[in-house]
């Protein structure tokens, strides 16, 4: 259902909440701020923020995002919840209970695996992110923009293209980076605030991690493996594992690059990127989903069971 009627919905809502997905990323943080404060400045409304783990540091300097928190009172009952950049219900976690006690729910998103949970939604599949889905939605229906906005929105596409690197960037991707342009940000700032603020201890946890992947025989498949003990050994957290799998796929005759990291004794999570194979479909049996090429899902079983199921589904994928 087209989200037509989205201030209406608004209005008629006093207590709002908009959900950001589990590992947050540039996307889901930058289209959550901008959203809340488009909507403050619209209709004098501050919606609450919940994310569901540790911001990672490169975007906490993002307009509103102090304003964000991980635990809120699971008895509230909210009159609007929006979920954003979140590729299926499974990925609101715990938020879920939100999610479902709401009066009405918005699903914003641009992965081509969603399925449309919510009462309503807005689902663009050949949007780079959800910060163009936004932006588009912004200037059609004559939502201001500001300069918060604006950075947020920037950042939430240029994260999401990997600096418009990624098969996903198309001519109106870089149409929306340019009316964001206009409301004076810096892209060479925000680039930097992004890409290079990584910590000593984030650079050398990535190493080694690169350092003990495993290659198939043919090297067209590379994986490697996170446990809670390698990311205390390296006081890292949840963001230190962001663009691992990227890093693995560039490699010449790889195609494609998984990261799984222990949950607990029985989940785990799972990173996947690819250059040929459809890997949100791979994901999908697990209930994950994503993009063609780059994808993600939570198994339950452990780190080394789940590698071995997805080498099968990665087989038949490319039988």
């Amino acid at each position: 259902m087209e989200l037509t009627n989205f201030d209406d919905i608004i209005k008629s809502s006093k207590k709002i909440m908009i959900i950001s997905h589990v590992n947050p990323d540039g996307d889901t943080l930058g289209s959550m701020c901008a959203l809340a404060h488009a909507i403050y400045l619209r209709h004098k409304i501050k919606p609450d923020m919940q994310i569901l783990s540790k911001i990672p540091s490169n975007y906490e300097f993002l307009p509103g995002i102090v304003n964000a928190k991980r635990n809120y009172d699971k008895s509230l009952v909210y009159d609007l919840v929006i979920t954003v950049d979140v590729a299926s219900k499974e990925r609101l976690c715990d938020s879920i209970i939100f999610f479902d006690k709401a009066k009405t729910t918005v699903n914003i998103d641009h992965h081509k695996t969603n399925d449309g949970f919510g009462d309503y939604s807005l689902i663009v599949p050949d949007a780079s992110s959800t910060g163009e889905v936004l932006h588009y939605f912004f200037k059609k229906n004559n939502w201001e923009i500001d300069y918060d906005i604006a950075v947020c929105l920037y950042v939430a596409v240029m994260t999401d293209t990997g600096g418009f690197r990624f098969e996903n960037t198309t001519a109106d991707t870089f149409r929306a980076a340019a009316d964001l342009m206009a409301y004076g940000i810096s892209p060479n700032i925000l680039y930097k605030k992004c890409y290079e603020t990584k910590s000593k201890n984030l650079v050398q946890f990535q190493n080694y991690c690169v350092d003990k992947a495993v290659f198939s025989e043919d090297e067209k498949i590379v994986y490697t493996t996170v446990f809670k003990k390698d990311l205390e050994r390296f006081k890292g957290g949840d963001d230190f594992t962001d663009g691992i799998s990227e890093t693995l796929r560039s490699i010449d005759k790889t195609d494609v690059a998984f990261v799984v990291k222990e949950v607990d004794s029985k989940t785990s999570k799972v990173s996947m990127r690819s250059k040929k194979t459809d890997v949100a479909k791979i994901c999908g049996a697990f209930n994950g989903g994503g993009h063609t090429f780059a994808a993600g899902c939570t198994i339950k079983s452990d780190v080394k069971t789940a590698v071995k199921k997805l080498l099968v589904e990665i087989e038949k994928e490319n039988k």
